[in-house]
């Protein structure tokens, strides 16, 4: 292979006076050819054969044949045939922002100019191939006979036809009428015009819609809008819904940011949604809905210390209803915000913060509201420790002391009364101050005494009378303002230790070798003596008579202190249990195996009770078998006998008739468990993941934004993000919850069984078809719980998926049709059809 370079055919003028020729070049060619190079000195031309590359500058050409004439600075490279005819070394011209393939190019060296035949070019996501192409000095392009398309291939699958197109660098591509053409025939959809961007960054501008046909809002068009490029620190998307039927909507979404600040965004939507004929008043539905969300986050080093967050959402409780498709969305029923502001003083021992705080809850129309909802705490401190500590610190030099301050207002209100007197009659407000004294003695090597005294004040700002009403048959609620205070008082300590076993299995060839046992107990005395008597009364409770105890401060904030004394011990015990087998897998050639994570009981025994000294005993248990089947359970057993009518008695249920140890009031299991194929790409996906993450570090707000709207689209079009890579996927839950409890009259025991199998995956029929699907059953209603179906079909450049909710209060049906590139996300076609059981 030849590589030389062209020298001048002067020099240009020096000290001495020489001077260069009017047709010398600003800097060196550089050139190169796989067969030869043939120099026509006379003609000033050279000619390269065989895989020619020529460097000028920033611009590079490759080509199978070259010629070159230094007179004119023109080059002309050609691609090449084989003998099958087939092209070979297609021109390729590189001028350091886009790249080109083309038959044949003659570019000016002198003026910069091009005229390019049969070219294809990138442009971000997008390919423009035309058949003659004028390229300017300023690397604009005037083509003719061209297409647009996002697909890669040769002969892409669509394409925009444009008689003439011009595109300007990093700016965008603009063409005359346009006509689509999908696999090479065209399509009676064209456009007058057609802009494509190309540019990166911020750039104010229109949204196109999307065209959809919903069954009960009519043909619609979809999110289309404005966008606002507001600066650096500022944007804003204005996006809107309009229906045949009379329903629209329209959303706010700012975003703000400042480098190393702060960043956030809101996003401010209201809806009219109209179903039905307003002439049939029965089959006619008019409801309008708005829903409010914010999100605000500062970063760490903008004020060390000091911190300041935002989430909120909250609107409507038919919001959901009628303007949101995905189940995920849809099924949930609670909505709830979060503003906290913390501030903590360096080398300081204390932190303070504040919050507000909301939850909603659709389906029952309650909302609660905490503000303000704060805290001052000062960490535990030392009082009596030396400055310098020198050799072993004395036992009263552990004892530790520290402040909690907690205040808090809330209001629970339907949201019916929003801001109307009958919500602010619900307000509640409260203080409460713990001064906890602690002290940590070792006494062996493994038993540590913990002894601890702790003192509770509690304020508030009313009191809570209930009274029986006899004709109701139920409770009046009355309401005392003033300022009260409760206080309670505890002190104790408490001793911890584990114990273990081992059984070694005397086969030394046993695929298991081993069981190994840990035990934890735990035992503590504690005493609280009765501060707060004087905040419980007596109640009639139902028709018999029978009298039951309130608190003046039930419902409050930190609610009411204990009523009694107590003196007793607190007790409990957690285990472990695993075995030791054999592994081939294991460079030691053993492994532990988990057989039970952990199973525990605790309860406590008030030795100065006048009854029921006993607690009830807390039960708990869980495993992860093969590291696959997650198994957790819960439950809690009353060791006292009940009457006729279902209220506890002081006897304990081993000393009845039947010997038993309890009464099991509540119970949970849950089991989980999930599977997937292995996916053949996962080691490359995960190094790109952290190759991007050392590139960028920390994501700029524009960018967590952009990956926020994402996930927000996955969440709605979940055909539309399918990893094909995974051939299927398999993910199971279920859950067994038991309730004892007493029917309304007292009269027979009820038990409640609510029990459910959820289940969620997906397939490959084939590495080009992806099926979805997420279902259930309750096996109480005996019903199948909401299921969607999904359907995917890969395209190459294009997407199709087919969402489907078969039955239950939400059907669904739709069909999207959209290309892959981002560039033309707006560009689908969506037919849907709902059904709702109002």
């Amino acid at each position: 292979m030849d590589s030389s370079r062209i020298s001048r055919d002067s020099l240009r003028r020096d000290t001495s006076g020489i001077r260069i020729s009017k047709d010398s070049l600003s800097a060196p060619v550089y050139y190169k050819a796989q067969d030869s190079i043939v120099m026509l000195v006379k003609k000033k031309e050279f000619r390269l054969y065989n895989k020619a590359d020529v460097k000028y500058e920033q611009t590079q050409l490759t080509g199978n044949t070259m010629d070159f004439n230094q007179a004119t600075g023109i080059l002309t490279s050609r691609m090449g045939v084989d003998t099958a005819g087939k092209p070979l070394d297609k021109a390729v011209l590189n001028d350091g922002s886009t790249s080109s393939d083309m038959d044949s190019v003659q570019y000016n060296f002198n003026s910069g100019k091009a005229m390019i035949y049969q070219t294809r070019a990138q442009y971000g996501e997008g390919f423009v191939s035309s058949q003659k192409v004028k390229k300017q000095p300023d690397n604009t392009i005037f083509g003719f006979r061209n297409g647009y398309t996002t697909c890669n291939l040769d002969t892409p699958h669509f394409a925009f036809r444009a008689k003439k197109i011009k595109v300007i660098p990093n700016t965008l591509i603009v063409s005359g009428p346009a006509n689509l053409e999908i696999e090479g025939i065209p399509t009676p959809l064209f456009i007058p015009f057609a802009i494509f961007p190309i540019s990166q960054g911020q750039r104010t501008g229109l949204l196109p819609p999307q065209y959809v046909v919903d069954q009960q809002k009519g043909i619609g068009l979809q999110n289309g809008g404005y966008y606002f490029g507001l600066g650096e620190y500022l944007d804003l998307t204005v996006r809107a819904d309009v229906y045949s039927y009379g329903s629209w909507g329209m959303a706010f979404a700012p975003t703000y940011r400042k480098r190393y600040k702060y960043s956030g965004s809101m996003n401010l939507s209201y809806a009219l949604t109209r179903m039905g004929d307003p002439e049939v008043k029965q089959d006619y539905t008019r409801s309008q809905d708005y829903r409010v969300s914010w999100s605000h986050s500062m970063d760490g080093k903008a004020r060390p210390g000091t911190n300041f967050s935002a989430s909120v959402l909250f609107g409507t409780s038919t919001y959901n209803q009628y303007n949101v498709l995905n189940a995920a969305t849809r099924l949930n029923n609670n909505m709830s915000s979060s503003i906290t502001y913390s501030k903590s003083w360096v080398g300081k021992p204390y932190n303070f913060s504040v919050a507000a705080n909301h939850n909603q809850n659709t389906l029952t129309r309650q909302v609660t509201i905490n503000f303000p909802d704060g805290s001052f705490n000062v960490n535990t401190i030392y009082p009596f420790q030396r400055e310098e500590m020198v050799g072993t610190p004395k036992w009263y030099e552990k004892i530790g002391a520290s402040y909690n301050l907690l205040f808090r207002n809330n209001m629970n209100f339907a949201d019916s009364t929003f801001g109307k007197p009958s919500m602010f009659d619900r307000l509640q407000a409260g203080m409460q101050h713990q001064i906890p004294l602690t002290l940590s003695i070792p006494l062996f090597k493994n038993l540590t005494l913990s002894p601890s005294v702790n003192y509770t004040e509690k304020w508030y700002i009313r009191q809570q009378v209930m009274t029986w009403n006899e004709k109701k048959r139920y409770y009046d609620t009355t309401y005392n303002s003033g300022f009260y205070r409760s206080s309670a008082m505890s002190t104790g300590a408490s001793l911890a230790t584990a114990v273990y076993g081992m059984y070694e299995f005397k086969n030394k060839k046993s695929r298991v070798q081993a069981i190994r046992h840990v035990m934890r107990p735990n035992v503590g005395v504690s005493y609280s003596p009765d501060l707060a008597s004087k905040d419980y009364y007596m109640v009639q409770s139902d028709t018999t008579g029978r009298q039951s105890r309130f608190s003046y401060y039930d419902g409050a904030p930190f609610g009411p202190s204990p009523a009694e004394t107590f003196a007793g011990l607190n007790f409990g015990i957690d285990n472990n249990l695993e075995m030791k087998v054999r592994s081939d897998k294991d460079t030691s050639g053993f492994r532990k195996v988990k057989i039970l994570d952990g199973f525990g009981v605790n309860s406590s025994y008030n030795f100065v009770a006048d009854s029921f000294n006993l607690a009830p005993f807390s039960l708990n248990a869980r495993t992860n078998l093969f590291d696959k089947v997650n198994i957790s359970f819960s439950g809690t057993i009353d060791p006292y006998q009940v009457d006729s009518m279902g209220y506890r008695v002081d006897k304990y249920t081993w000393k009845g008739e039947k010997f038993s140890i309890g009464r099991l009031t509540q119970a949970n299991i849950a089991i989980s468990t999930s599977f997937q194929s292995q996916d053949a790409k996962s080691k490359a996906k995960q190094k790109q993941k952290e190759e991007m993450a050392e590139e960028d570090g920390v994501l700029p707000e524009a960018q967590l934004e952009e990956q926020r709207r994402q996930m927000e689209l996955m969440r709605a079009n979940p055909g539309d993000y399918v990893d094909f890579d995974i051939p299927w996927r398999l993910d199971l839950s279920y859950s067994l919850n038991y309730t004892r409890g007493r029917s309304q009259d007292r009269l027979r025991d009820t038990t409640i069984f609510t029990q459910g199998l959820n289940f969620s995956g997906d397939f490959s029929l084939t590495p080009k078809w992806k099926i979805i699907m997420s279902s259930g059953f309750d096996f109480r209603l005996k019903q199948i719980s909401y299921t969607t179906l999904t359907v995917s079909r890969d395209m190459h450049c294009w997407q199709m998926s087919i969402n489907l909710v078969p039955f239950g209060s939400y059907r669904q049906f739709s069909i999207t049709i959209n290309p892959k590139a981002g560039i033309l996300r707006d560009l689908r076609v969506n037919r849907t059809r709902q059904f709702f059981d109002l």
